[in-house]
């Protein structure tokens, strides 16, 4: 596959799961769709969405409830695409959510891999491919990154790095959709900051890429560390999105997580 194929793929993914055209995502003006089911969207979506803004840099799609259409419309198409995804622009339109019970809940970035970057560097410890028999007894707190616990049948393929004959490291990923594949990847904390993560990431990435699925890779724009492993796996920024919530959902999410 070539960058201008992956990138293709992705935004008719996005356009599956934000109810749109492609298209809408290089257009150089906002775009506000009504929000819908589909049965090829990424699974561990729960749609339609009530607000949900996405941008591949060019502008702004926002897949929402016809409750919020115009607010919405009124929103992205009043501050700069940029801001509309951090404070403090965002507070506006998370006023507005809150009327209806809702606010801003999942806000990340997405990675997809360069063609030209994708060379993991050489990992110190020794590597296994793994398939879901493999690692079916990994399900386990220190590997909740690479693999999910909730949704164990997405769980397709794996890289593990090994010290002695011990799982050190692992990158998963999961079949989210028909076309995308998404990893995630855990490294237990003696044996981080070793190139480790970068070399499982690069190589889970042409494995994947050797099966004709396109793999991509999330987090939060704050999570320093992830940012840092996309980019040395041969990974680069492609696409944003943020989410809105009931509140009900936010609250249960910091009660779990405090």
């Amino acid at each position: 596959m070539t960058n201008a194929e992956i990138l293709q793929i992705a935004m008719e993914q996005s356009a599956i799961d934000s109810h749109c055209s492609p298209e809408d995502f290089l257009s150089g003006e906002n775009k506000v769709v009504i929000s819908g089911t589909h049965p090829k969207a990424r699974k561990y979506l729960q749609l339609p969405f009530f607000c949900d803004l996405t941008s591949y840099g060019n502008n702004i799609v926002a897949s929402v409830s016809e409750k919020v259409a115009a607010t919405t419309k009124e929103y992205i198409n009043r501050y700069p695409v940029e801001h509309c995804f951090e404070p403090p622009n965002l507070h506006v339109l998370n006023h507005e959510l809150l009327k209806h019970g809702m606010q801003i809940c999942f806000m990340a970035e997405y990675f997809l891999p360069d063609i030209n970057a994708l060379k993991p560097p050489d990992c110190p410890y020794e590597t296994r491919v793994m398939l879901p028999e493999d690692f079916a007894d990994c399900y386990l707190p220190q590997w909740r990154n690479a693999l999910c616990e909730d949704r164990k049948h997405l769980d397709v393929l794996a890289v593990g790095a090994y010290d002695k004959g011990n799982l050190i490291g692992l990158a998963g990923c999961s079949a989210d959709c028909d076309t995308m594949w998404q990893i995630g990847v855990d490294v237990l904390p003696p044996y981080r900051r070793k190139g480790i993560a970068s070399a499982l990431t690069g190589k889970l990435a042409i494995e994947i890429l050797n099966r004709e699925k396109v793999p991509f890779y999330c987090c939060a724009w704050s999570n320093i560390p992830s940012v840092r492993n996309a980019v040395a796996s041969g990974f680069r920024p492609t696409w944003v999105q943020m989410t809105a919530k009931s509140t009900d959902f936010v609250a249960n999410m910091n009660h779990q997580q405090g």
